[in-house]
């Protein structure tokens, strides 16, 4: 039975297994797709992803890196073109991406066999599909706890309750000192009224007590 064994062997040997993926990994990245079975096209996937992600340039800083991956992405293709091809044009492509660089898309059956039909592409150069998806932002997954998150943010909002507080106080002060300033200025215009009638009583000018008089001379008349 075929418990536990992941590697499709395509009815192939070893040898021939090789050969066939390598001729279809020069051909994918010269075409930068092909037309062949479901079954070749996951395989091919498992074969040729590992050879891109080897020819990015952020794995070929140093020139000892550079040599070394070339040498291993030459010895499984076996083609002195495809490996130019893969450390040139498409290294530069696929240079943002993290992983997944190819699609299969199924095509259906083919005509005499039935064999499922499918197409493997290389991402980055369908230009139809990524017209129009904009580029997402590389982010990286924080290392801080929930916990963490939640009191960052509670502070701020905490600050911020504390800053409208103070302005509401800032603002009611000087409401309260207005109200209180009319009534300062009530007595204070009552007393000057107070001083200039006993003034005129003291001097005894009836034109500047005329109210006083009429009251006497009314009540001298009952």
């Amino acid at each position: 039975m075929r418990h536990g064994k992941k590697v499709n062997h395509l009815g192939r040997k070893t040898a021939h297994r090789k050969a066939m993926l390598a001729n279809m990994a020069c051909s994918l990245i010269e075409h930068k797709r092909i037309n062949t079975t479901v079954a070749k096209a996951k395989a091919l996937k498992q074969f040729v992803e590992p050879l891109i992600t080897k020819s990015k340039a952020e794995n070929n800083q140093s020139a000892e890196k550079g040599t070394h991956n070339r040498r291993i992405v030459m010895s499984s293709l076996r083609s002195k073109e495809a490996v130019s091809e893969l450390f040139s044009s498409v290294a530069e492509k696929v240079g943002d991406r993290a992983g997944g660089y190819t699609r299969i898309i199924k095509l259906g059956n083919r005509l005499g066999d039935n064999a499922d039909m499918a197409m493997i592409e290389l991402v980055d150069f369908n230009e139809l599909y990524n017209a129009d998806k904009p580029k997402k932002k590389s982010t990286r997954r924080s290392r801080r706890s929930k916990s963490k998150d939640t009191e960052a943010s509670a502070a701020p909002a905490a600050k911020e309750a504390k800053a409208t507080g103070e302005t509401k106080a800032a603002e009611e002060a000087p409401a309260a000192e207005q109200a209180e300033e009319p009534k300062e200025t009530k007595p204070a215009e009552a007393a000057p009224a107070a001083e200039t009638a006993a003034e005129a009583k003291e001097t005894g000018n009836p034109e500047e007590a005329p109210e006083e008089n009429d009251q006497k001379a009314d009540g001298s008349k009952e």
